[in-house]
């Protein structure tokens, strides 16, 4: 049995099929989506139904990232917020054309359900951005940092590699956790098109809303699957002004 983390998704169905052939998922296997399933390309309700599909045949956890946020309070009250609507958000409205009300309503369970974080039995944390208490997740008086915070990667770029977890000087805030995996932040940002390890946290979003991959990861071997450029996969659609 393997454990894949895999990075943000933002609407790209073709990427996420591709990705799951790639590594050859069985039932065996449990995967943890570390959020933004919606807003970029096309595909974004599709990329719900396909989550929900997929819970039903392998053990998943769903974490809820901020564009997920947005898309939930679309679904719940029909309200748009005007920069969710400008980041993505049109093009998660339109995916939702051909969808029953029913269906809709479906989708809009599956966010109200997801996870703001997980920790497993290794005490390995898995969350959408970061966090900022140095007590942990669980001590976090600003819940919206599990989604939008950006300090926790920026912190773990500059740290020094030869710094060792017991060290008196390594940052408490990573010391709770033997391991941290998030996304939000594209390593594409940085010139890297896989995965990212920076002191214990591991950032797995590769840049797919962009002009990255969409990437997983077997926690425990570290071995790295990747779809093709999500781009490549939508042609018609490059050029678009999709931000993150």
């Amino acid at each position: 049995m393997r454990t894949l983390a895999v990075g943000d998704i933002h609407g790209g169905l073709k990427g996420l099929n591709q990705l799951i052939e790639r590594t050859n998922v069985s039932s065996d296997d449990a995967l943890i989506f570390l959020g933004d399933y919606v807003d970029g390309w096309s595909e974004a309700a599709q990329v719900i139904q396909r989550l929900i599909d997929l819970s039903k045949t392998n053990a998943c956890i769903f974490i809820k990232g901020n564009h997920d946020v947005w898309c939930e309070k679309w679904l719940s009250t029909g309200d748009v917020n005007e920069v969710w609507f400008k980041n993505g958000g049109k093009e998660t409205i339109e995916s939702y054309k051909d969808f029953s009300d029913e269906e809709k309503q479906m989708h809009l369970h599956f966010f109200e359900a997801l996870k703001l974080y997980h920790i497993d039995s290794e005490n390995r944390l898995f969350l959408h951005a970061g966090f900022t208490s140095m007590k942990g997740v669980e001590k976090e008086l600003n819940t919206e940092n599990f989604y939008f915070d950006r300090t926790l990667w920026e912190m773990a770029l500059t740290f020094d590699k030869n710094i060792k977890l017991d060290s008196l000087i390594y940052p408490n805030r990573l010391k709770k956790y033997s391991e941290i995996y998030i996304g939000h932040t594209p390593t594409t940002n940085f010139g890297e098109d896989k995965p990212m390890n920076c002191a214990n946290i591991w950032n797995v979003d590769t840049g797919a809303t962009f002009k990255g991959k969409l990437s997983a990861i077997d926690i425990d071997t570290k071995e790295i699957f990747q779809s093709n450029k999500v781009m490549d996969l939508y042609p018609d659609e490059i050029g678009r002004n999709k931000k993150k």
